[in-house]
């Protein structure tokens, strides 16, 4: 069980507390082979740099996957993700560590819930932010 966060203690500003993993050619085939996602882009260096990549890279799943560790992580048990997008923009290659990271950028009350908007990115040291993101939650309030 993860420490829960209440509405009433984030401000606009609160970071979120982040994570990073250092991507190898490994972790890329074990996510895609779980995932089933076999397009040779994500395990074929030849196809890969073919298509004019400079190596194989990190697919959409294994994104959607990290940016969940991150927001429902924070949240907390009793939070909930209401809303999610996110861009993918830039790739993660094997060598780089890609970082997530993010920040309130908006809490309100709308029909009695409890809401916050959060802006979420990876980014990397080759290429800085790789893949803008963003999440609307729902959190308990203290006085519920």
């Amino acid at each position: 069980m993860t420490k829960q966060v209440f509405w009433d203690d984030v401000d606009v500003g609160h970071k979120i507390p982040g994570y990073s993993l250092k991507i190898d050619p490994t972790r890329i085939a074990l996510q895609v082979s779980g995932s089933q996602d076999f397009y040779p882009v994500h395990h074929d260096l030849d196809f890969a740099k073919a298509g004019g990549h400079p190596d194989i890279f990190v697919n959409t799943g294994f994104m959607q996957g990290c940016f969940n560790r991150l927001i429902c992580g924070w949240i907390g048990d009793d939070g909930w993700l209401k809303k999610f997008r996110m861009e993918m923009r830039r790739m993660n290659i094997p060598g780089d560590t890609m970082t997530f990271q993010g920040k309130v950028s908006k809490k309100f009350i709308e029909d009695g819930e409890h809401l916050v908007e959060c802006e979420l990115w990876a980014e990397n040291e080759r290429e800085g932010v790789t893949t803008p993101s963003f999440a609307l939650v729902s959190l308990p309030a203290r006085s519920e």
